[in-house]
């Protein structure tokens, strides 16, 4: 069952938006080495998860098996978050995680049990997914903000 996981994701989509816009931009962009993402980054990094869990959450639902893996460096440095407007990547985590909450809440019991491929073979039933996304939502926004 995926109520927890549901209630969860609902709250962080009404709490965290306000928390991040109270972020000041130096301290939202600041990278604390050149190698580590800065907080904005790591929201960045959680649309890129959004952004494939999103397909993992629908094809695994009418395809055999998908596989839908991301190398997630590259897509942090090509989607050049630490170059876009806080207020633009806050808005969009938000549009993107309400979105995925409507889309979950929707997704029948019967296809919870359907597969996905995250890479290396390892294949996760999608109501796996949706409780891992949201502890990986968690366990990023914890290091951005205290929620």
């Amino acid at each position: 069952m995926i109520k927890k996981s549901i209630e969860r994701l609902e709250y962080l989509c009404g709490t965290i938006p306000d928390l991040l816009l109270k972020i000041d931009e130096v301290d939202f962009s600041e990278k604390p080495i050149p190698e580590k993402w800065s907080k904005k980054e790591i929201i960045g990094h959680l649309i890129d998860s959004a952004t494939n869990n999103h397909h993992r959450f629908i094809r695994g639902q009418y395809e055999e098996i998908p596989t839908i893996s991301y190398d997630q460096n590259k897509w942090n440095q090509y989607n050049y978050y630490q170059q876009i407007d806080s207020s633009q990547i806050i808005a969009f985590w938000t549009a993107y995680n309400r979105q995925l909450l409507e889309l979950i809440k929707r997704i029948p019991e019967e296809k919870l049990g359907c597969k996905v491929n995250t890479g290396s073979n390892n294949s996760f039933t999608i109501e796996f997914l949706v409780h891992d996304y949201v502890e990986h939502l968690e366990h990023h926004l914890r290091q951005v903000v205290e929620y």
